[in-house]
């Protein structure tokens, strides 16, 4: 059973004073989560993913989705725990302990912070797809802006926003699936039915859990709803359903899209060599006329670069927020707006950072793939380390003898993780690891300073 005490939102009881307002409820956490994902977020990615899963797009979410699943019970579980901003970072120091809060938050880091730079880079090119004559950097540099004042401007603001995107991007979807239909009946289809689920000419199970690693992607955002705890005036219990509901309806959605675009998709062989940035734009064409190719790459455009983006720089911000808050990262990082009770100095760091990067990002060819697989390796390595922290804060420490939820689930997504980690991207796991490594360095050197990460009033609570 759980204390009353473990369903309180409050975060006094952990040390710390209640600094962001409390003002969402569980439909605005829902929808924050839906947005973070976009339901529409294959649009942007369908070509690296067809590649990828060798034209089994659908299995690669439907795979995705389960592994994510048992990774989103881990994330319920931890946040009844621990209802506070931080997310891993939080989950890892409080669960394990303090070190391992730090590296967790160090490597999910590489997730979150490139995150943004990712979607305004997406978004950008789907806007130079039917602008040519603007550059990416352009682009790039409004959606920055444009976010960055919705964000200062306060959680509230956020929240409304969310709500107006999100039934735009159902409606966009709605079309293109009624139109995609209606052109399959049309006998406009290649393949098989069931080929975008399993397609023996391709399949192999290396190349359906790499393929993995790049549709994740789409489902990163459920996470992100941890990251609003101190935000949100709901029960830990419903904090955490909303983290499951929102990957099940967004996982439902992706899978049905990626089937339908799969079986449109012209120049099947051509998308298998090369995958390609506007592979469901050329797909919408296919379908039902250059509108369609416009109306979805629009609608890429803005869901990725304005309205997930406008989530993933408020998430970002708060992990921030919550390592500076217990001096792991620089102090002017907790600094939180006197009024609007949003942590300023993190939200324009995340801006900065992601122009920096955007433009450095926007002359490489590999810009979306690479970032990508980067995304999911930080996160996917996070995961790991959220999985244990159940078994450990759970079940060694409480004593807990709820198996499936304390012990099986989390060792399940373990397992599935660590697979897709290893069948990632050469690149993506160079470049992680060496992240990691940099993290394991400032860890190091923090010990020899004599600044041993804690965290404020770490003590272990009675869960059920």
């Amino acid at each position: 059973m759980s204390s009353p005490q473990s369903e309180a939102p409050g975060v006094e009881r952990f040390g710390y004073q209640q600094e962001l307002r409390r003002s969402l409820g569980f439909a605005d956490l829902l929808i924050y989560g839906l947005i973070f994902m976009v339901p529409i977020a294959p649009f942007g990615i369908f070509g690296s993913v067809f590649k990828s899963s060798g034209g089994m797009v659908a299995l690669a979410y439907v795979i995705g989705m389960v592994a994510m699943a048992f990774t989103a019970l881990s994330y319920a579980q931890m946040a009844r725990a621990f209802p506070m901003a931080g997310s891993v970072y939080t989950y890892a120091g409080r669960g394990i302990a303090a070190p391992v809060g730090f590296l967790a938050g160090w490597v999910i880091l590489l997730d979150y912070v490139l995150v943004p730079t990712l979607l305004y880079l997406v978004a950008s090119s789907a806007m130079t797809s039917f602008v040519p004559g603007v550059p990416i950097w352009v682009w790039l540099i409004a959606f920055i802006v444009l976010n960055t004042v919705v964000n200062y401007l306060g959680i509230e603001m956020t929240a409304r926003m969310n709500k107006i995107m999100l039934v735009a991007e159902l409606i966009v979807l709605a079309i293109f699936l009624v139109i995609g239909i209606v052109a399959l009946a049309q006998g406009k289809g290649h393949g098989a039915a069931l080929s975008p689920l399993f397609d023996s000419s391709t399949f192999s199970w290396p190349l359906a859990f790499g393929s993995v690693s790049v549709a994740v992607l789409s489902f990163l955002g459920f996470d992100g709803i941890s990251m609003l705890a101190e935000e949100s005036r709901e029960s830990t219990r419903r904090l955490g359903r909303s983290m499951v509901f929102a990957l099940v309806l967004a996982g439902a959605l992706f899978i049905v899209q990626t089937w339908v675009a799969a079986l449109l998709a012209p120049n099947r062989a051509d998308l298998l060599a090369h995958g390609g940035d506007n592979a469901f734009y050329d797909t919408a064409e296919y379908a039902g006329g250059h509108w369609l190719s416009v109306l979805t790459a629009v609608a890429t455009a803005v869901a990725w670069g304005f309205a997930n983006s406008l989530v993933a720089q408020a998430a970002t911000s708060r992990l921030l927020f919550a390592m500076a808050r217990d001096r792991q990262l620089p102090a002017f990082l907790r600094r939180v707006h006197p009024t609007r009770k949003v942590p300023v100095n993190a939200t324009f760091l995340v801006a900065g950072a992601s122009l920096v990067l955007g433009l450095y990002m926007s002359s490489r060819d590999d810009r979306i793939g690479l970032l990508s697989s980067l995304v999911n390796f930080g996160a996917m390595t996070a995961f790991l380390a959220l999985h244990v922290s159940v078994v450990v804060h759970y079940v060694v420490r409480n004593r807990s003898r709820d198996w499936w939820r304390h012990l099986v689930a989390p060792a399940i997504g373990f397992l599935i993780l660590l697979y897709v980690v290893i069948n990632a991207s050469i690149a993506a796991q160079v470049l992680g690891f060496v992240w990691l490594a940099i993290g394991v360095v400032i860890l190091v050197g923090s010990y020899l300073m004599g600044r041993r990460p804690t965290l404020s009033a770490v003590t272990p609570e009675a869960n059920e």
